[in-house]
């Protein structure tokens, strides 16, 4: 026979162990709930089996439809944060649901706080408006990459209903004047000029099949200027190494350059390349200094040719 203040104590762990995740005050496994609650503003959900804490934000103020069809934030419009604790730290993963004019205000948010991107890409086709999502990622700090969170939803509210930002300019690419040297200069790298485009290139090299690949498959780091050179538009693409992306994404967006997409273009490569996709308007000189900052922090070496 059980004494009663052993059937008490039997009923309380009961009661513990069939509490609600998430309750303020709880803390499990190393992750303080009740703190990641109130950093992120929002109320989550704790998976025993994987020792996860996952915070969301469903899109409710977006109106979408891909193909005709009506989405709704159980159809993936849906933000989250998923907490768990590692080597004695913790490690956060998730993915955030964007308007377009929205992804580099949320991107900043993130990589100034601490975060990493680690992908932005589209989930549907033929959405209206189009959707983005943007992949989060960090290991540290509990309390700091929960307050990091935190101000990437925040930053997403801010945004919401037009309120964001992505640059346009009114180029037609047969009346460019760009000066090719200047861009030279800074790139030190001489590019090609067709039809009003000048456009640079600087290959990488990586191995697929026991076999090098470089330049002409692909790989390369590559910019395309047209416009004035007091108002010109460049777009192009970054091939860096896992280890180049965070430092690259920083360096362009405080060059005002915005980041359009980030992937992969190849499976199996050693070392693996990321490449990210990006835009920016404004006079040539400054945006050739500002992919020149970022290409300085990769092993994308000016003079490796067109």
């Amino acid at each position: 026979m059980r004494s009663v203040s052993q059937t008490a104590t039997l009923v309380i762990v009961l009661l513990g162990c069939c509490a609600a995740p998430g309750l303020a005050g709880a803390s499990t496994d190393g992750l303080d709930t009740t703190q990641i609650q109130e950093l992120t503003g929002l109320r989550g959900k704790y998976n025993a089996a994987e020792i996860t804490y996952k915070v969301s934000m469903p899109r409710n103020d977006l109106s979408v439809t891909a193909g005709g069809v009506k989405l709704v934030p159980a159809m993936g419009l849906n933000c989250w944060a998923a907490f768990t604790s590692a080597h004695g730290k913790t490690m956060v993963m998730g993915d955030q649901v964007l308007l377009e004019d929205q992804v580099n205000p949320v991107m900043s948010a993130a990589l100034e706080n601490g975060l990493e991107v680690t992908a932005l890409h589209n989930h549907f086709s033929g959405d209206s408006p189009r959707v983005m999502f943007m992949h989060i990622g960090g290991m540290g700090e509990g309390r700091a990459l929960a307050a990091a969170v935190g101000k990437v939803f925040a930053r997403i509210r801010e945004t919401s209903g037009g309120k964001g930002d992505f640059p346009s300019a009114s180029i037609d690419p047969a009346h460019s004047s760009i000066s090719p040297a200047r861009i030279d200069s800074i790139m030190e790298s001489a590019g090609d000029l067709s039809g009003g485009i000048y456009k640079v290139t600087i290959g990488r090299i990586t191995e697929m099949h026991g076999h090098s690949v470089g330049n002409a498959m692909g790989v390369n780091t590559w910019a395309v200027f047209a416009g004035k050179d007091d108002r010109a538009v460049v777009y192009g693409d970054f091939a860096v190494l896992e280890s180049e992306l965070q430092g690259v994404l920083k360096s362009l967006r405080r060059s005002g350059i915005y980041i359009v997409a980030i992937h992969q273009h190849m499976t199996g490569e050693t070392p693996r390349m990321i490449f990210l996709h990006y835009w920016g308007v404004g006079p040539t000189d400054q945006l050739a200094r500002g992919l020149r900052s970022a290409i300085d922090l990769t092993g994308a070496a000016p003079h490796s040719g067109k």
